[in-house]
Protein backbone atom coordinates (compact mmCIF):
# COMPACT_ATOMS: atom_id res chain seq x y z
CA UNK A 1 0.00 0.00 0.00
CA UNK A 2 0.64 3.81 -0.15
CA UNK A 3 3.73 4.42 2.40
CA UNK A 4 4.19 1.15 3.01
CA UNK A 5 7.25 -1.47 2.46
CA UNK A 6 7.28 -4.73 3.23
CA UNK A 7 9.56 -6.90 5.73
CA UNK A 8 10.38 -10.75 5.95
CA UNK A 9 11.58 -11.35 9.60
CA UNK A 10 13.29 -15.00 9.37
CA UNK A 11 14.32 -16.25 13.19
CA UNK A 12 17.14 -18.77 12.69
CA UNK A 13 17.01 -18.90 16.65
CA UNK A 14 17.30 -22.66 17.59
CA UNK A 15 15.00 -22.42 21.09
CA UNK A 16 13.42 -18.65 21.44
CA UNK A 17 10.48 -17.05 19.90
CA UNK A 18 10.92 -13.20 18.59
CA UNK A 19 8.93 -10.59 19.92
CA UNK A 20 8.78 -7.69 16.99
CA UNK A 21 7.41 -4.26 18.01
CA UNK A 22 8.15 -0.42 16.53
CA UNK A 23 8.13 3.00 17.26
CA UNK A 24 7.90 5.90 14.93
CA UNK A 25 10.52 8.96 15.11
CA UNK A 26 7.06 11.38 14.15
CA UNK A 27 5.81 9.46 17.69
CA UNK A 28 6.75 11.43 20.59
CA UNK A 29 7.34 9.25 23.64
CA UNK A 30 5.40 6.78 21.75
CA UNK A 31 4.96 2.88 23.22
CA UNK A 32 6.72 0.03 21.05
CA UNK A 33 3.19 -1.12 19.17
CA UNK A 34 3.64 -4.93 18.73
CA UNK A 35 3.61 -6.10 15.07
CA UNK A 36 4.27 -9.91 15.05
CA UNK A 37 5.42 -12.85 17.12
CA UNK A 38 8.06 -15.54 14.96
CA UNK A 39 8.33 -18.81 16.33
CA UNK A 40 11.73 -20.26 17.33
CA UNK A 41 12.91 -22.64 14.18
CA UNK A 42 13.56 -26.11 17.10
CA UNK A 43 16.13 -26.96 14.95
CA UNK A 44 13.94 -27.00 11.61
CA UNK A 45 16.22 -26.51 8.21
CA UNK A 46 13.32 -24.34 7.01
CA UNK A 47 13.15 -21.23 9.54
CA UNK A 48 10.28 -19.26 10.43
CA UNK A 49 9.30 -16.45 8.63
CA UNK A 50 7.01 -13.70 9.50
CA UNK A 51 5.82 -11.03 6.29
CA UNK A 52 4.49 -7.62 7.84
CA UNK A 53 3.84 -4.27 6.34
CA UNK A 54 6.17 -1.32 7.79
CA UNK A 55 5.66 2.62 8.07
CA UNK A 56 8.03 4.72 5.16
CA UNK A 57 6.72 8.19 6.17
CA UNK A 58 8.87 8.65 9.23
CA UNK A 59 11.95 6.74 10.90
CA UNK A 60 11.03 3.47 12.49
CA UNK A 61 12.77 2.15 15.47
CA UNK A 62 12.52 -2.02 15.33
CA UNK A 63 12.79 -3.52 18.55
CA UNK A 64 13.29 -7.80 18.63
CA UNK A 65 12.50 -9.20 21.99
CA UNK A 66 12.71 -12.91 23.12
CA UNK A 67 9.72 -14.47 24.04
CA UNK A 68 10.49 -16.49 26.05
CA UNK A 69 13.43 -14.93 28.27
CA UNK A 70 11.66 -11.53 27.23
CA UNK A 71 15.31 -10.16 26.93
CA UNK A 72 15.88 -7.53 24.28
CA UNK A 73 17.50 -8.96 21.43
CA UNK A 74 18.61 -6.26 19.33
CA UNK A 75 17.08 -2.81 18.22
CA UNK A 76 17.42 -1.41 14.98
CA UNK A 77 16.65 2.28 13.70
CA UNK A 78 15.89 2.57 10.10
CA UNK A 79 13.75 4.60 7.91
CA UNK A 80 12.41 2.17 4.72
CA UNK A 81 11.56 3.63 1.46
CA UNK A 82 7.72 3.57 0.03
CA UNK A 83 7.40 0.08 -2.08
CA UNK A 84 10.66 -1.71 -0.70
CA UNK A 85 11.29 -5.27 0.18
CA UNK A 86 13.33 -5.91 3.47
CA UNK A 87 14.74 -8.97 5.19
CA UNK A 88 15.41 -9.31 8.67
CA UNK A 89 17.69 -12.10 9.32
CA UNK A 90 18.11 -12.94 13.21
CA UNK A 91 20.40 -15.67 13.99
CA UNK A 92 23.01 -16.30 16.83
CA UNK A 93 26.95 -15.84 15.69
CA UNK A 94 28.29 -17.91 18.71
CA UNK A 95 26.67 -20.56 20.54
CA UNK A 96 29.02 -20.34 23.87
CA UNK A 97 27.96 -16.68 24.18
CA UNK A 98 24.84 -16.57 22.40
CA UNK A 99 25.45 -13.40 20.72
CA UNK A 100 22.08 -12.30 18.53
CA UNK A 101 23.13 -11.00 14.95
CA UNK A 102 19.85 -8.62 13.22
CA UNK A 103 20.93 -8.12 9.88
CA UNK A 104 18.54 -5.99 7.47
CA UNK A 105 18.94 -6.58 3.77
CA UNK A 106 17.36 -5.06 0.78
CA UNK A 107 15.66 -7.46 -1.98
CA UNK A 108 14.04 -5.05 -3.54
CA UNK A 109 14.83 -1.59 -4.00
CA UNK A 110 12.02 1.51 -2.87
CA UNK A 111 10.43 3.41 -5.36
CA UNK A 112 11.37 7.79 -5.53
CA UNK A 113 7.62 8.41 -4.88
CA UNK A 114 8.58 12.06 -4.57
CA UNK A 115 9.74 11.91 -8.26
CA UNK A 116 5.67 13.48 -8.98
CA UNK A 117 6.33 16.58 -6.80
CA UNK A 118 9.26 17.42 -9.32
CA UNK A 119 7.49 16.77 -12.24
CA UNK A 120 4.70 18.67 -11.33
CA UNK A 121 7.20 21.70 -10.35
CA UNK A 122 8.44 21.40 -14.08
CA UNK A 123 5.00 21.37 -15.30
CA UNK A 124 4.35 24.39 -13.63
CA UNK A 125 7.41 26.15 -14.17
CA UNK A 126 7.00 25.42 -18.06
CA UNK A 127 3.53 26.94 -17.60
CA UNK A 128 5.32 30.17 -15.99
CA UNK A 129 7.91 30.02 -18.59
CA UNK A 130 5.26 30.45 -21.38
CA UNK A 131 3.14 33.01 -19.61
CA UNK A 132 6.17 35.06 -19.07
CA UNK A 133 7.46 35.06 -23.23
CA UNK A 134 4.00 35.52 -24.36
CA UNK A 135 3.74 38.66 -22.27
CA UNK A 136 7.61 39.70 -24.05
CA UNK A 137 6.43 39.38 -27.21
CA UNK A 138 2.92 41.02 -26.65
CA UNK A 139 5.08 44.20 -25.87
CA UNK A 140 6.42 43.72 -29.70
CA UNK A 141 4.35 45.59 -32.12
CA UNK A 142 4.01 43.46 -34.60
CA UNK A 143 3.70 40.45 -33.05
CA UNK A 144 1.04 42.18 -30.50
CA UNK A 145 -0.94 43.78 -34.38
CA UNK A 146 -0.43 40.00 -35.44
CA UNK A 147 -2.21 38.63 -32.64
CA UNK A 148 -5.38 40.92 -32.26
CA UNK A 149 -5.88 40.74 -36.09
CA UNK A 150 -6.12 37.09 -35.75
CA UNK A 151 -8.46 37.27 -32.75
CA UNK A 152 -10.86 40.13 -34.07
CA UNK A 153 -9.79 40.91 -37.63
CA UNK A 154 -13.07 43.30 -38.17
CA UNK A 155 -11.84 44.98 -34.78
CA UNK A 156 -8.28 45.39 -36.17
CA UNK A 157 -8.66 46.63 -39.09
CA UNK A 158 -11.81 49.22 -37.92
CA UNK A 159 -8.39 50.60 -36.01
CA UNK A 160 -6.33 50.43 -38.76
CA UNK A 161 -8.58 52.16 -41.31
CA UNK A 162 -9.55 55.16 -38.19
CA UNK A 163 -8.63 58.64 -38.84
CA UNK A 164 -8.34 58.49 -35.45
CA UNK A 165 -5.86 55.67 -35.03
CA UNK A 166 -4.99 52.90 -32.49
CA UNK A 167 -6.77 54.64 -29.76
CA UNK A 168 -4.27 54.85 -26.22
CA UNK A 169 -5.36 53.63 -22.77
CA UNK A 170 -5.95 56.69 -21.44
CA UNK A 171 -8.25 57.38 -24.15
CA UNK A 172 -9.93 54.06 -23.80
CA UNK A 173 -10.82 54.70 -20.50
CA UNK A 174 -12.21 58.00 -21.13
CA UNK A 175 -14.27 56.94 -22.92
CA UNK A 176 -16.33 54.78 -21.23
CA UNK A 177 -16.92 55.97 -17.20
CA UNK A 178 -17.66 53.01 -15.60
CA UNK A 179 -14.10 51.26 -16.62
CA UNK A 180 -12.33 54.33 -15.63
CA UNK A 181 -14.13 54.47 -12.10
CA UNK A 182 -12.96 50.40 -12.00
CA UNK A 183 -9.60 51.48 -13.08
CA UNK A 184 -8.86 54.39 -10.23
CA UNK A 185 -10.56 51.51 -7.38
CA UNK A 186 -8.41 48.94 -8.84
CA UNK A 187 -5.55 50.85 -8.43
CA UNK A 188 -6.29 52.19 -4.77
CA UNK A 189 -6.59 48.86 -3.54
CA UNK A 190 -3.75 46.96 -2.31
CA UNK A 191 -2.88 44.04 -4.44
CA UNK A 192 -0.96 42.65 -2.13
CA UNK A 193 -3.19 41.79 0.50
CA UNK A 194 -5.21 39.96 -2.29
CA UNK A 195 -2.28 38.49 -3.28
CA UNK A 196 -1.19 36.92 -0.15
CA UNK A 197 -5.20 35.78 0.58
CA UNK A 198 -4.96 33.74 -2.02
CA UNK A 199 -1.49 32.46 -1.48
CA UNK A 200 -2.59 31.23 1.76
CA UNK A 201 -5.94 30.22 0.63
CA UNK A 202 -4.81 28.14 -2.31
CA UNK A 203 -2.08 26.37 0.19
CA UNK A 204 -5.47 25.80 2.61
CA UNK A 205 -7.43 24.41 -0.73
CA UNK A 206 -4.37 22.06 -1.98
CA UNK A 207 -3.63 20.79 1.69
CA UNK A 208 -7.56 19.96 2.55
CA UNK A 209 -8.24 18.23 -0.93
CA UNK A 210 -5.14 15.34 0.12
CA UNK A 211 -1.97 17.45 -0.62
CA UNK A 212 -1.10 14.32 -2.87
CA UNK A 213 -1.35 11.90 0.12
CA UNK A 214 2.56 13.13 0.95
CA UNK A 215 2.89 13.07 4.73
CA UNK A 216 4.85 16.71 5.06
CA UNK A 217 1.07 18.27 3.22
CA UNK A 218 -0.74 16.60 5.54
CA UNK A 219 -2.46 18.44 9.26
CA UNK A 220 0.49 17.07 11.62
CA UNK A 221 -0.67 14.48 13.89
CA UNK A 222 0.19 16.85 16.96
CA UNK A 223 3.19 19.09 17.53
CA UNK A 224 5.71 20.41 14.75
CA UNK A 225 5.61 21.50 11.12
CA UNK A 226 4.19 25.15 10.30
CA UNK A 227 2.30 25.36 6.83
CA UNK A 228 1.85 28.89 5.45
CA UNK A 229 -1.86 29.14 6.40
CA UNK A 230 -2.13 32.77 7.48
CA UNK A 231 -6.08 33.22 6.29
CA UNK A 232 -6.87 34.35 9.85
CA UNK A 233 -3.81 36.92 9.95
CA UNK A 234 -4.40 38.54 6.41
CA UNK A 235 -8.56 38.81 7.56
CA UNK A 236 -7.46 41.05 10.60
CA UNK A 237 -4.78 43.04 8.52
CA UNK A 238 -8.37 43.65 6.07
CA UNK A 239 -10.92 44.37 9.09
CA UNK A 240 -7.87 47.63 10.11
CA UNK A 241 -8.49 48.88 6.42
CA UNK A 242 -11.84 48.61 5.52
CA UNK A 243 -13.01 49.84 9.18
CA UNK A 244 -11.12 53.06 8.59
CA UNK A 245 -12.15 53.07 4.76
CA UNK A 246 -15.89 52.86 5.74
CA UNK A 247 -15.39 55.55 9.23
CA UNK A 248 -13.60 57.85 6.92
CA UNK A 249 -16.49 58.12 4.00
CA UNK A 250 -19.25 59.02 6.69
CA UNK A 251 -20.40 55.46 7.84
CA UNK A 252 -22.01 55.22 11.33
CA UNK A 253 -20.20 53.04 14.09
CA UNK A 254 -23.81 51.81 14.70
CA UNK A 255 -24.16 51.12 10.72
CA UNK A 256 -20.51 49.45 10.53
CA UNK A 257 -21.42 47.54 13.69
CA UNK A 258 -24.30 45.96 12.36
CA UNK A 259 -22.60 44.88 9.23
CA UNK A 260 -20.41 43.44 11.25
CA UNK A 261 -22.31 41.12 13.35
CA UNK A 262 -24.69 40.41 10.41
CA UNK A 263 -21.24 39.11 8.23
CA UNK A 264 -19.91 37.00 11.45
CA UNK A 265 -23.90 35.76 11.75
CA UNK A 266 -23.46 34.55 8.07
CA UNK A 267 -19.96 33.13 8.16
CA UNK A 268 -20.87 30.95 11.50
CA UNK A 269 -24.20 29.83 9.90
CA UNK A 270 -22.47 28.94 6.49
CA UNK A 271 -19.65 27.26 8.50
CA UNK A 272 -22.33 24.93 10.53
CA UNK A 273 -23.32 24.27 6.94
CA UNK A 274 -20.36 23.43 5.26
CA UNK A 275 -19.14 21.13 7.85
CA UNK A 276 -21.99 19.11 8.24
CA UNK A 277 -22.74 17.38 4.64
CA UNK A 278 -25.59 15.34 4.61
CA UNK A 279 -25.92 14.99 0.53
CA UNK A 280 -26.62 10.97 0.00
CA UNK A 281 -26.27 10.38 3.63
CA UNK A 282 -30.02 11.19 4.26
CA UNK A 283 -31.30 13.60 6.98
CA UNK A 284 -28.80 15.03 9.40
CA UNK A 285 -29.57 14.56 12.94
CA UNK A 286 -29.01 17.00 15.52
CA UNK A 287 -27.69 14.53 17.85
CA UNK A 288 -24.15 14.56 16.30
CA UNK A 289 -24.20 17.91 14.33
CA UNK A 290 -20.64 19.03 14.72
CA UNK A 291 -21.07 22.76 15.93
CA UNK A 292 -17.12 23.92 15.43
CA UNK A 293 -15.49 24.42 12.30
CA UNK A 294 -13.32 26.83 10.07
CA UNK A 295 -15.59 29.13 9.59
CA UNK A 296 -17.22 29.47 12.44
CA UNK A 297 -14.10 30.04 13.92
CA UNK A 298 -13.28 32.95 11.35
CA UNK A 299 -16.75 34.52 11.99
CA UNK A 300 -16.39 34.88 15.92
CA UNK A 301 -12.31 35.87 15.54
CA UNK A 302 -13.81 38.30 13.23
CA UNK A 303 -16.31 39.60 15.41
CA UNK A 304 -14.09 40.18 18.05
CA UNK A 305 -11.68 42.22 16.61
CA UNK A 306 -13.31 43.96 14.13
CA UNK A 307 -15.98 45.27 17.23
CA UNK A 308 -12.41 45.57 19.43
CA UNK A 309 -11.39 47.53 16.23
CA UNK A 310 -14.77 50.31 15.46
CA UNK A 311 -14.69 50.25 19.94
CA UNK A 312 -11.62 52.06 20.14
CA UNK A 313 -10.73 53.77 16.52
CA UNK A 314 -12.18 56.72 15.40
CA UNK A 315 -12.13 58.20 11.32
CA UNK A 316 -8.88 59.83 10.84
CA UNK A 317 -6.80 58.29 13.71
CA UNK A 318 -4.21 56.82 11.23
CA UNK A 319 -3.48 60.17 10.80
CA UNK A 320 -1.78 60.50 13.85
CA UNK A 321 1.78 62.08 13.29
CA UNK A 322 4.83 61.25 14.90
CA UNK A 323 5.05 64.92 16.95
CA UNK A 324 2.37 63.95 19.22
CA UNK A 325 3.26 60.87 20.28
CA UNK A 326 5.38 60.67 23.70
CA UNK A 327 7.65 57.53 21.87
CA UNK A 328 7.52 57.75 17.91
CA UNK A 329 9.29 53.85 17.99
CA UNK A 330 5.44 52.88 19.35
CA UNK A 331 3.17 55.07 17.46
CA UNK A 332 1.30 52.22 15.75
CA UNK A 333 0.89 50.61 19.30
CA UNK A 334 0.81 53.04 22.19
CA UNK A 335 -2.64 54.80 20.69
CA UNK A 336 -4.25 51.26 20.94
CA UNK A 337 -3.54 50.34 24.18
CA UNK A 338 -6.46 49.19 25.77
CA UNK A 339 -6.89 46.81 22.87
CA UNK A 340 -3.70 45.30 23.86
CA UNK A 341 -4.58 45.32 27.30
CA UNK A 342 -7.99 43.26 25.75
CA UNK A 343 -5.70 40.85 24.08
CA UNK A 344 -3.10 40.28 26.49
CA UNK A 345 -6.03 39.72 29.42
CA UNK A 346 -7.54 36.92 26.93
CA UNK A 347 -4.08 35.48 26.74
CA UNK A 348 -3.58 35.52 30.48
CA UNK A 349 -6.99 33.58 30.13
CA UNK A 350 -5.73 30.96 27.69
CA UNK A 351 -2.84 30.38 30.06
CA UNK A 352 -4.67 29.99 33.21
CA UNK A 353 -7.44 27.42 31.67
CA UNK A 354 -4.36 25.38 29.70
CA UNK A 355 -2.73 24.90 32.64
CA UNK A 356 -4.38 25.12 35.67
CA UNK A 357 -7.93 24.12 35.16
CA UNK A 358 -8.08 20.46 36.56
CA UNK A 359 -8.99 18.17 33.84
CA UNK A 360 -10.25 14.30 35.37
CA UNK A 361 -7.70 12.24 34.47
CA UNK A 362 -5.30 13.99 33.31
CA UNK A 363 -2.01 16.15 34.86
CA UNK A 364 -3.06 19.85 35.19
CA UNK A 365 -1.10 22.11 32.21
CA UNK A 366 -1.08 18.67 29.87
CA UNK A 367 -0.11 19.75 26.25
CA UNK A 368 -0.35 16.08 25.02
CA UNK A 369 -2.13 14.01 22.28
CA UNK A 370 -2.95 11.67 24.58
CA UNK A 371 -3.35 7.72 22.91
CA UNK A 372 0.23 6.22 23.24
CA UNK A 373 1.97 9.26 23.67
CA UNK A 374 3.74 9.81 26.62
CA UNK A 375 4.14 6.05 26.86
CA UNK A 376 0.57 5.30 27.47
CA UNK A 377 0.00 6.95 30.56
CA UNK A 378 -2.88 9.26 29.40
CA UNK A 379 -4.94 7.72 26.60
CA UNK A 380 -7.88 9.89 27.22
CA UNK A 381 -6.34 12.92 28.07
CA UNK A 382 -6.21 14.37 23.82
CA UNK A 383 -5.67 18.08 24.11
CA UNK A 384 -5.94 18.28 27.56
CA UNK A 385 -7.96 21.31 28.89
CA UNK A 386 -8.87 22.68 25.22
CA UNK A 387 -10.34 18.83 24.44
CA UNK A 388 -12.04 19.09 28.11
CA UNK A 389 -13.91 22.09 27.40
CA UNK A 390 -15.10 20.99 24.15
CA UNK A 391 -16.17 18.02 25.28
CA UNK A 392 -17.98 19.30 28.70
CA UNK A 393 -19.51 22.24 26.76
CA UNK A 394 -20.70 21.16 23.67
CA UNK A 395 -20.64 17.41 23.99
CA UNK A 396 -18.32 14.61 22.11
CA UNK A 397 -20.78 14.35 19.44
CA UNK A 398 -20.86 17.61 18.80
CA UNK A 399 -17.08 17.71 17.42
CA UNK A 400 -14.80 16.39 15.32
CA UNK A 401 -14.77 12.56 15.43
CA UNK A 402 -11.31 11.80 13.68
CA UNK A 403 -8.61 14.09 14.75
CA UNK A 404 -5.46 14.06 13.04
CA UNK A 405 -4.05 12.48 15.94
CA UNK A 406 -5.89 9.57 15.65
CA UNK A 407 -3.29 7.17 13.16
CA UNK A 408 -0.03 8.16 14.58
CA UNK A 409 -0.79 8.06 18.10
CA UNK A 410 -4.07 5.73 18.12
CA UNK A 411 -6.05 8.33 20.57
CA UNK A 412 -9.88 7.27 20.93
CA UNK A 413 -11.31 10.59 22.00
CA UNK A 414 -12.99 13.07 19.74
CA UNK A 415 -10.76 16.49 19.44
CA UNK A 416 -11.91 19.36 17.86
CA UNK A 417 -8.93 21.26 16.24
CA UNK A 418 -11.65 24.74 15.75
CA UNK A 419 -12.42 24.26 19.58
CA UNK A 420 -13.25 26.80 22.12
CA UNK A 421 -10.04 27.52 23.83
CA UNK A 422 -8.13 27.29 20.68
CA UNK A 423 -10.28 30.35 19.63
CA UNK A 424 -8.59 32.80 21.90
CA UNK A 425 -5.29 32.49 20.01
CA UNK A 426 -6.89 32.21 16.41
CA UNK A 427 -8.09 36.25 17.59
CA UNK A 428 -4.44 37.36 18.95
CA UNK A 429 -3.84 35.84 15.57
CA UNK A 430 -5.93 38.03 13.66
CA UNK A 431 -5.05 40.91 16.04
CA UNK A 432 -1.27 41.10 15.26
CA UNK A 433 -2.96 41.11 10.97
CA UNK A 434 -4.64 44.28 12.36
CA UNK A 435 -1.52 45.51 13.72
CA UNK A 436 -0.68 44.93 9.60
CA UNK A 437 -2.81 47.14 8.64
CA UNK A 438 -2.22 49.71 10.97
CA UNK A 439 0.89 49.81 10.03
CA UNK A 440 -0.24 50.60 6.39
CA UNK A 441 -2.55 53.14 7.37
CA UNK A 442 -0.41 55.14 9.82
CA UNK A 443 2.80 54.78 7.22
CA UNK A 444 0.63 55.31 4.05
CA UNK A 445 3.18 55.33 0.94
CA UNK A 446 6.42 55.29 3.33
CA UNK A 447 7.15 52.16 2.00
CA UNK A 448 10.60 51.58 3.55
CA UNK A 449 8.58 52.40 7.44
CA UNK A 450 6.12 50.06 6.46
CA UNK A 451 8.80 46.93 5.35
CA UNK A 452 11.13 47.70 8.13
CA UNK A 453 7.75 47.69 10.65
CA UNK A 454 6.67 44.35 9.18
CA UNK A 455 10.37 43.06 9.10
CA UNK A 456 10.75 44.73 13.26
CA UNK A 457 7.29 42.57 14.50
CA UNK A 458 8.74 39.32 12.21
CA UNK A 459 12.04 39.36 14.35
CA UNK A 460 9.77 40.01 17.53
CA UNK A 461 7.29 37.60 16.89
CA UNK A 462 10.47 35.14 16.25
CA UNK A 463 12.15 35.70 19.03
CA UNK A 464 8.86 35.05 20.94
CA UNK A 465 8.78 31.53 19.64
CA UNK A 466 12.46 30.58 20.20
CA UNK A 467 11.93 31.04 24.03
CA UNK A 468 8.43 29.53 23.85
CA UNK A 469 9.70 26.30 21.68
CA UNK A 470 13.29 26.39 22.93
CA UNK A 471 13.81 26.05 19.25
CA UNK A 472 12.69 22.34 19.48
CA UNK A 473 9.83 20.35 18.01
CA UNK A 474 8.36 18.56 21.44
CA UNK A 475 10.89 19.69 24.34
CA UNK A 476 9.92 23.71 24.84
CA UNK A 477 7.22 25.01 27.67
CA UNK A 478 4.65 25.24 25.19
CA UNK A 479 5.34 23.53 21.66
CA UNK A 480 3.99 24.41 17.86
CA UNK A 481 0.68 22.91 17.60
CA UNK A 482 -2.14 23.52 15.52
CA UNK A 483 -4.81 21.05 16.81
CA UNK A 484 -4.33 23.33 19.94
CA UNK A 485 -3.49 26.66 18.15
CA UNK A 486 -0.74 27.24 20.81
CA UNK A 487 0.67 30.57 21.75
CA UNK A 488 3.76 29.22 20.00
CA UNK A 489 2.04 28.51 16.77
CA UNK A 490 0.37 31.64 16.92
CA UNK A 491 3.88 33.88 17.14
CA UNK A 492 5.59 31.19 14.73
CA UNK A 493 2.72 32.09 12.44
CA UNK A 494 3.02 35.66 12.43
CA UNK A 495 6.62 35.41 12.14
CA UNK A 496 6.44 33.99 8.81
CA UNK A 497 3.37 35.75 8.08
CA UNK A 498 4.81 39.39 8.80
CA UNK A 499 8.01 38.39 6.11
CA UNK A 500 5.96 36.71 3.24
CA UNK A 501 3.82 40.07 3.57
CA UNK A 502 6.94 42.05 3.50
CA UNK A 503 8.12 40.43 0.31
CA UNK A 504 4.79 40.54 -1.65
CA UNK A 505 4.30 44.08 -0.67
CA UNK A 506 7.91 45.00 -2.05
CA UNK A 507 7.36 42.94 -5.18
CA UNK A 508 3.39 43.81 -6.05
CA UNK A 509 3.05 47.23 -4.44
CA UNK A 510 6.29 48.97 -4.55
CA UNK A 511 8.38 47.69 -7.43
CA UNK A 512 5.55 46.30 -9.24
CA UNK A 513 7.54 43.40 -10.52
CA UNK A 514 4.60 41.14 -10.11
CA UNK A 515 1.32 41.66 -10.25
CA UNK A 516 -0.26 38.90 -8.16
CA UNK A 517 -1.41 36.62 -10.58
CA UNK A 518 -2.16 33.74 -10.37
CA UNK A 519 -2.90 34.11 -6.37
CA UNK A 520 -4.45 37.57 -6.96
CA UNK A 521 -7.98 36.39 -8.36
CA UNK A 522 -8.73 33.40 -5.94
CA UNK A 523 -7.69 36.35 -2.75
CA UNK A 524 -10.69 38.69 -4.60
CA UNK A 525 -13.13 35.79 -4.28
CA UNK A 526 -12.19 33.69 -1.17
CA UNK A 527 -14.90 32.94 0.31
CA UNK A 528 -16.22 31.74 -2.70
CA UNK A 529 -13.50 29.51 -3.33
CA UNK A 530 -13.56 28.55 0.24
CA UNK A 531 -17.35 26.83 0.75
CA UNK A 532 -16.94 25.92 -3.18
CA UNK A 533 -14.06 23.56 -2.74
CA UNK A 534 -15.85 22.18 0.23
CA UNK A 535 -18.70 21.90 -1.31
CA UNK A 536 -17.33 19.99 -4.21
CA UNK A 537 -14.87 18.28 -3.04
CA UNK A 538 -16.15 14.92 -3.85
CA UNK A 539 -18.10 16.25 -7.73
CA UNK A 540 -16.07 15.93 -10.95
CA UNK A 541 -13.97 17.61 -12.42
CA UNK A 542 -12.69 18.38 -8.94
CA UNK A 543 -12.45 14.51 -7.77
CA UNK A 544 -12.66 11.00 -10.00
CA UNK A 545 -12.38 7.74 -10.16
CA UNK A 546 -8.15 6.37 -9.96
CA UNK A 547 -6.88 3.55 -12.05
CA UNK A 548 -4.65 2.83 -8.65
CA UNK A 549 -5.46 4.68 -5.56
CA UNK A 550 -2.09 3.70 -3.63
CA UNK A 551 -0.06 5.98 -6.19
CA UNK A 552 0.60 9.34 -4.94
CA UNK A 553 1.25 10.43 -8.85
CA UNK A 554 -2.71 9.93 -9.60
CA UNK A 555 -3.79 11.49 -5.88
CA UNK A 556 -1.40 14.52 -6.12
CA UNK A 557 -2.82 14.82 -9.93
CA UNK A 558 -5.60 15.13 -9.14
CA UNK A 559 -5.37 17.24 -5.95
CA UNK A 560 -3.56 19.80 -7.91
CA UNK A 561 -6.09 19.69 -10.88
CA UNK A 562 -8.66 20.44 -8.61
CA UNK A 563 -6.52 23.29 -6.78
CA UNK A 564 -5.96 24.96 -10.52
CA UNK A 565 -9.31 24.40 -11.64
CA UNK A 566 -10.29 27.22 -8.66
CA UNK A 567 -7.68 29.43 -9.56
CA UNK A 568 -8.86 29.57 -13.30
CA UNK A 569 -12.46 30.19 -11.74
CA UNK A 570 -11.45 33.13 -9.93
CA UNK A 571 -9.70 34.48 -12.75
CA UNK A 572 -12.68 34.27 -14.92
CA UNK A 573 -15.16 35.86 -12.50
CA UNK A 574 -12.56 38.52 -12.15
CA UNK A 575 -12.85 39.12 -15.48
CA UNK A 576 -16.67 39.41 -15.05
CA UNK A 577 -16.17 41.60 -11.76
CA UNK A 578 -18.30 39.22 -9.65
CA UNK A 579 -17.46 39.05 -6.64
CA UNK A 580 -18.82 37.13 -3.80
CA UNK A 581 -18.81 39.42 -0.48
CA UNK A 582 -20.19 38.65 2.63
Amino acid sequence: RMDQALLLVRNALPAEGLRLSAASAACHQCSYQFLAFIPASNGSARKPSVTVAVDTQHPLTLLLDGFSEDRELCKIHYHFGESGNYSLEVKTLSRSTQTVSCDLIINEDPINSYLPILFAFLVYMGILAIVIVGRLLMKIDPVRNWVCKKLNPRETDRLINSELGSPNRADSLSSNPSQHLWSAVSRQRLRSLDTFRGLSLIIMVFVNYGGGKYWFFKHESWNGKVQLRQFVFIMGTSVSLSLSSMLRWGSSKKKVLGKILWRSFLLILLGIIVVNPNYCLGPLSWDNLRIPGVLQRLGFTYLVVAALELLFTGAGAESVTVSYMPCPALQDILPYWPQWIFILTLEAIWLCLTFFLPVPGCPRGYLGPGGIGDFGKYPNCTGGAAGYIDRLLLGEKHIYQHPSSSVLYQTNMPYDPEGILGTINTIFMAFLGLQAGKIILLYKDQHKQIMSRFFIWSIVMGIISAALTKCSKDEGFIPINKNLWSISYVTTMSCFAFILLLLIYYLVDVKRLWSGAPFFYPGMNSILVYIGHEVFENYFPFKWKMQDSQSHAEHLTQNLTATTLWVIISYVLYRRRIFWKI
